[in-house]
């Protein structure tokens, strides 16, 4: 027998589509994913532009924002958990956009009179400015980790309800949106700047971001209201019951003549007068640092969330320092751009994977078999690093670049290809090009590495989704924004590693050592969550096979994650 929604009318349906909380979040995601794109891409051309065509205040700034997320990841996803959803939405939202407008308001001020900012004060006025852009910068990132937690971690989850289903559509639908955000609008925001002037750029992405605050916070409260159950959060709740009944007790005590309840109602006071000390109070972010740490390592899923981070130890993916390494093995611009786009289309195409794989196998072993893809495809790279055309040389040590930047030359230049890294906005990736692209004998290994890179990008998001899931299905409501937090906070401290390699090692001779680390790392990852699926899997059928036995309570229960 067919359903009601079933025989209802296509238009109906599709209007009904149109007006409810899913799509609605795509809608606030797409616009936010859009503006943040759009800013990650330019501010870092503004500072290279800023700084005399020099990458020095784009990588302070990476570091900033590396080692903000790194400290504080756990306090912002405390901060998640312990105010209403709808409050956390709409201030991480206010001043995530506040920021970025702020930030392009001061940069069209600086690129309009850099001149005369220069002479003044000696130029310490323009360095304080370069000091407020980052630093305002590094403030609107916190804020987007905030929304990113509090949005993609938990609103989806409780919009979703109790179907797993959907909750795993709704996730690949979020990611697919990133996959295209992130292709499309540094596309168009290097439009802009190329036929414009990066002081229209930074008017445009004000602008938008202006324009965008305002629907997304109207859109937030639209899905508040059509979704009650974002009204009761769990967290929150138990807090306010525990402040009843403490007030409760001291009314009690109050009316009471017991002097032993009387001392005890003393010892309380004192205690909460300890609590709310100016000490207590200057503690409490590093007690909440701690803490978060604690409760991610005792998670059920602690192996698995470890196993995501591990991946993002790796040179293997379409970042400057991917695209630098193809610059010297004689790839140019158009060709980048190419490559980009079918590693978002693979990437599309992996988020398809997840959901039909999951119908099909399950939540954890998808896990698995993504795993098992990835890594079979990351062997193509492995291949590259002997491959014809490879300049692998473990006879030049990789330290000789960073001791020649140290204590400068002994006078000859190398015969190896230099790097002559410039921003050139109408190439239209989001990546740093080079001016000419130099001649090798051979492309065989270089397509090789982008082969492996691409193909692997199917298993990579299948398993991120996996990973994602798993943490909003095993994770407890009081708890989503701290663990998450500490989730971003690993991937950010492993991503940081990451970049100190790549400082340690960078000449073209050694990447093939790079890869072989990176792919060992991603072998590490999968290691991880192997041994997390085979408990996981274990444990089921042990209890399937014993119905008297009691589950293990660190063991994710829930049948639709097999």
């Amino acid at each position: 027998m067919e359903s009601a929604a079933s025989k209802k009318p296509c238009c109906e349906r599709v209007g009904e589509f149109f007006k409810s909380a899913k799509f609605l979040i795509y809608l606030g995601h797409a616009l936010s994913t859009w503006g943040d794109r759009m800013w990650n891409f330019a501010v870092a051309v503004f500072l290279v532009e800023l700084y005399g065509n020099s990458l020095l205040l784009t990588a302070v700034y990476g570091l900033v924002v590396a080692g903000s997320v790194l400290l504080l990841g756990a306090i912002i996803g405390d901060w998640v958990d312990k105010n209403p959803r709808l409050k956390v939405a709409q201030t991480s939202l206010v001043v995530q956009n506040s920021a970025v407008i702020l930030c392009g308001v001061l940069l069209m001020v600086v690129f309009q009179f850099k001149v005369q900012l220069t002479t003044l004060y000696n130029g310490w006025l323009l360095t304080s400015c370069y000091i407020m852009v980052i630093t305002i910068a590094n403030i609107a990132n916190l804020a987007s980790t905030a929304m990113s937690i509090s949005i993609q971690r938990d609103w989806v989850v409780v919009v979703a309800g109790d179907d797993r289903s959907k909750l795993a559509d709704m996730n690949a639908t979020v990611r697919i949106i990133d996959q295209l955000t992130n292709i499309l609008a540094p596309m168009l925001v290097g439009q802009i700047m190329a036929f414009g002037s990066h002081f229209i750029g930074c008017g445009f992405i004000s602008g938008w971001n202006l324009f965008s605050m305002c629907l997304e916070y109207f859109l937030l409260w639209k899905v508040y209201q059509k979704t009650p159950a974002l009204a009761f959060k769990a967290g929150q709740k138990d807090a306010d019951d525990q402040e009843l009944k403490h007030l409760n007790v001291q009314k009690e005590t109050g009316n009471s003549e017991n002097p032993v309840e009387g001392s005890q109602l003393m010892n309380e006071t004192a205690e909460v007068k300890k609590n709310t000390s100016c000490c207590y109070q200057m503690t409490e972010p590093i007690r909440t640092f701690k803490d978060g740490w604690v409760a991610y390592y005792n998670q059920s899923i602690f192996f698995a969330g470890m196993s995501l981070a591990f991946l993002y130890m790796t040179v293997l993916g379409f970042d400057c320092i991917t695209t630098g390494y193809a610059y010297t093995q004689g790839l140019n611009g158009s060709v980048l751009s190419l490559l980009m786009g079918a590693s978002a289309i693979s990437g599309i195409c992996g988020t398809v994977a997840f959901t039909w794989i999951r119908k099909k196998c399950g939540l954890i072993r998808t896990g698995f078999i993504a795993g098992v893809a990835q890594l079979s495809c990351l062997m193509l790279c492995v291949a590259s690093v002997v491959a014809p055309g490879s300049p692998f040389d473990l006879s030049v040590s990789p330290f000789d670049e960073v001791l020649k930047h140290l204590f400068g030359d002994s006078g000859s230049l190398r015969e190896s290809p230099t790097l002559v890294p410039t921003i050139e906005p109408q190439i239209q990736i989001n990546a740093t090009v080079f001016e000419e692209a130099p001649q090798v004998e051979s492309y065989m290994s270089v397509c090789l590495l982008f082969a492996g890179v691409i193909a692997a990008r199917i298993g990579l998001w299948s398993f991120d989704l996996t990973v994602t899931q798993l943490i909003q299905e095993n994770v407890i409501e009081s708890e989503r924004g701290i663990i998450n937090g500490v989730q971003n906070s690993m991937n950010y401290l492993l991503d940081l590693l990451h970049f100190i390699m790549v400082i340690l090692a960078p000449n073209p001779e050694a990447f093939g050592l790079l890869v072989i680390i990176s792919v060992s790392f991603v072998a590490m990852g999968h290691m991880m969550y192997f041994r997390f699926a085979y408990k996981s899997l274990r444990s089921r059928l042990f209890l399937f096979c014993s119905p008297e036995q009691k589950p293990d309570p660190n063991i994710p229960s829930l049948p639709n994650s097999v």
